[in-house]
């Protein structure tokens, strides 16, 4: 019974296809958790199309899996024999002429609301005070709660992905820290912009001061012991301000992703530009939005209740 080519198959979609580091984890995860249904179903190699529908059952009714993993799963399952299939000699792939149900319930996105990102902002120092004799705003070293702190803003005012902000070099940004450039999904590039004055302010400081120390080859956001900060460790920050701030459910990046979005269309701004902005290679992927910016129009004209000032 032979193994699944997990890293052949990373190395392809890598090298070839231009995947994402966090698809490729995704990847792995999903041929890994077939890897183990497979040993311990004992299949024989190369699988049928009824053990395919077994682990979508397995992964359903014994892992509890939600329908949006179920999916991701046999997707990549499907990608991978597939990719199998021409490059080896194997037989058919199990899934030529099966028809599995993997379509997965509509989920809208849930940004983070206004007051929420409101109490956000105001616990996070910023890095260059009001007052220029401040002592901080003469600072090269950043506490980690600053850091954070810009993140943060920097995710809601360009929508990045945070394995696109966490990529970023201190020689991707420009104008004055007015510009940055991005490798997204696909290695698609694309420029986002840095608006607010406080916020440029705040960010050409920080970059700056990584420009000397570092130079321009260094990355962007480092840990505390000099090394890349990964996705992973801001996403534990954001746990952790979330604890200490009681906001449930928890702020995520995707979250500030999603806010992004829905603030900029609910401002107006054209729903072009922002797929542009978020690197969607589909406005479908963008319209999503405006059903989020629809129920906050109905929440506000709830809340208005112009007919009770009228008819009382």
């Amino acid at each position: 019974m032979s193994t699944i080519r997990i890293d052949d198959f990373e190395n392809y979609c890598r090298e070839q296809l231009g995947l994402s580091e966090h698809s490729l984890r995704a990847y792995r995860q999903d041929l890994t958790a077939f890897a183990k249904f497979k040993q311990r179903a004992k299949l024989n190699d190369p699988p049928l199309a009824t053990d395919i529908i077994d682990f979508q059952k397995d992964l359903r009714e014994e892992q509890g899996a939600s329908p949006a993993t179920i999916r991701r799963r046999l997707v990549t399952l499907r990608s991978y024999y597939g990719w199998l299939c021409e490059n080896d000699a194997t037989g058919p792939s199990p899934f030529e002429g099966l028809r599995l149900d993997m379509k997965v319930p509509k989920r809208l996105p849930r940004p983070v609301d206004r007051p929420t990102l409101g109490i956000v902002f105001r616990s996070a120092q910023h890095i260059v005070q009001l007052d220029p004799s401040d002592e901080l705003s003469a600072s090269t070293e950043f506490p980690a709660s600053q850091i954070t702190g810009l993140i943060a803003r920097l995710l809601i005012v360009t929508g990045l992905r945070i394995g696109e902000l966490t990529s970023l070099r201190v020689c991707d940004v420009s104008g004055a820290a007015t510009r940055i450039r991005v490798r997204g999904k696909g290695d698609r590039e694309r420029t986002v912009y840095v608006a607010n004055d406080r916020l440029q302010a705040d960010f050409r400081r920080f970059w700056e001061s990584r420009s000397d120390v570092a130079g321009s080859q260094a990355w962007l956001f480092t840990n505390s012991i000099g090394h890349r900060l990964t996705p992973q460790a801001f996403r534990k920050r954001l746990r952790t301000l979330s604890k200490s701030l009681r906001i449930e459910p928890h702020l995520t990046p995707h979250r500030f992703r999603h806010s992004a979005a829905t603030l900029l269309i609910e401002e107006g701004v054209d729903i072009r530009l922002v797929q542009r902005l978020l690197g969607h290679a589909s406005i479908a992927t963008t319209e999503i939005y405006t059903k989020v910016s629809d129920n906050s129009l109905s929440s506000a004209i709830s809340a208005a209740d112009t007919l009770a000032t009228v008819d009382a």
